[in-house]
């Protein structure tokens, strides 16, 4: 046997020698990770099975709820909304809130669904965006089943210059103030309505027209 061949034995006698030791030393450690990774990447993916299901549930149970209100089956219907406000996934059980005030709302009972929309407003743990939306539907409820305090206390808040539905709220507030009889409030109110450039074009128009029609009433009663 040559030099070579004998250096290449031994070396390869060493290795095996150093991968044994190191086996015999962190083995179960090498084994442990590999099983949690693997049951880590299997637990991942039943997380997100599981969580992708309920979900779907509950955006069939929110379909079928809006269904039913659509169908004038507003007792059923609220029936769907209640049980998805319990088992509800994600924002569904806020959205099921939303809706159920809305059908209360549609289906002649304004005081329970300006109520229902007050406790979603002042819930700290439901995101701004949907807190302001919940706001906003009852102050345009009490427009016509409340005072313009009633519609104040809901709407100034979400009239700033840089509020996304300034333009609705002010437009709510006017409103009230003009069903109230104070038509310069009123006026002044449609005219922001009116003069914002960023005002979607409807609300523009009806600021318009109220601004016309409560001049033109003052002519007449001139």
């Amino acid at each position: 046997m040559s030099d070579d061949s004998f250096i290449r034995e031994v070396n390869e006698e060493l290795r095996q020698d150093q991968f044994k030791a190191l086996w015999r030393r962190y083995g179960a450690i090498i084994i442990a990770a590999a099983a949690f990774a693997v049951l880590g990447t299997g637990g991942y993916v039943a997380y997100e099975q599981w969580t992708e299901a309920r979900a779907n549930r509950s955006g069939d149970a929110f379909a079928r709820a809006l269904e039913l209100a659509e169908q004038g089956e507003s007792e059923q219907a609220l029936q769907v909304l209640e049980e998805l406000q319990e088992t509800g996934y994600g924002a569904y059980p806020v959205l099921a809130r939303l809706r159920a005030a809305t059908t209360l709302a549609e289906s002649g009972n304004p005081e329970e669904a300006v109520a229902m929309f007050d406790a979603v407003a002042n819930d700290s743990s439901v995101i701004g965006p949907l807190r302001d939306i919940a706001r906003l539907r009852a102050a345009l409820l009490l427009v016509d089943h409340g005072s313009y305090a009633d519609v104040a206390a809901r709407a100034e808040a979400l009239t700033g210059e840089s509020h996304d539905m300034r333009h609705t709220a002010r437009e709510a507030l006017a409103l009230a103030a003009w069903k109230e009889g104070n038509r310069e409030n009123a006026l002044a109110l449609f005219s922001q309505v009116a003069d914002d450039p960023q005002a979607p074009p409807g609300a523009r128009q009806r600021a318009e027209m109220m601004s016309e029609l409560i001049t033109a009433s003052d002519a007449e009663s001139g």
